[in-house]
C-alpha cells in the first residue's frame, strides 16, 4: 500500500524516506552504495531513483573523440547490470526502481536530482581517489549542503 504525504507536511504510515537517491558511476563503491540504498527502499517501501551523471571529458572531447557516446555506453551498461541484478533477487524482494543519467558536475546534478524528485535521502559511495581530501569529494559536498541525510557507503 502506497504511502504518502498530507499537505501540512504531516507524514501519514511511514517513519522513512519515500524516495532515496543514489549516485552509481560503476566503481565498487557506488555499487555497494546502490545496493545499501535498495535494501533501505525495500525495508521503507520507498522508490529508489539510481543517478549516473555523465562526466564533461572536455579535455577527450577536445581531440575529436565522441564522449557522448562514451558515456551512454557507460550509462547502457549500467542500466544492463541494475536490471540483471534485479533479476536475480526477484523472487527475495521487489524496489521500485528508475534509472536517472545525468550530464555535468557530479555533485551539482545529484543534487539537483534529489531536488526535483523531493528526496527524502541520498546515498553515494565514498571516494577512493586520493585528491578529494583536499578538494572534497562529491559526498562531503553533499553532507555540507546539507538539504538531505545523506549516507555514504565505503
Amino acid at each position: 500500500m502506497p504511502r504518502e504525504r498530507d499537505d501540512s507536511g504531516f507524514e501519514l504510515g511511514t517513519d522513512g524516506p519515500l524516495v532515496i537517491v543514489v549516485g552509481v558511476d560503476g566503481s565498487d563503491t557506488s555499487w555497494r552504495a546502490a545496493a545499501y540504498a535498495a535494501g533501505l527502499a525495500r525495508r521503507q517501501g520507498a522508490r529508489l531513483a539510481i543517478v549516473y551523471v555523465q562526466p564533461w571529458m572536455s579535455a577527450v572531447a577536445g581531440l575529436g573523440v565522441d564522449t557522448r557516446s562514451i558515456t551512454s555506453d557507460i550509462a547502457d551498461d549500467l542500466v544492463k547490470e541494475i536490471r540483471e541484478a534485479t533479476e536475480r533477487v526477484r523472487d527475495i524482494f521487489t524496489v521500485r526502481w528508475e534509472f536517472l543519467t545525468r550530464r555535468g558536475d557530479a555533485f551539482s546534478e545529484l543534487a539537483k536530482a534529489a531536488d526535483e524528485l523531493g528526496a527524502d535521502a541520498v546515498v553515494v559511495g565514498a571516494s577512493q581517489q586520493a585528491g578529494h581530501r583536499l578538494v572534497g569529494s562529491v559526498a562531503m559536498r553533499l553532507v555540507r549542503a546539507g538539504r538531505w541525510p545523506v549516507t555514504v557507503v565505503p
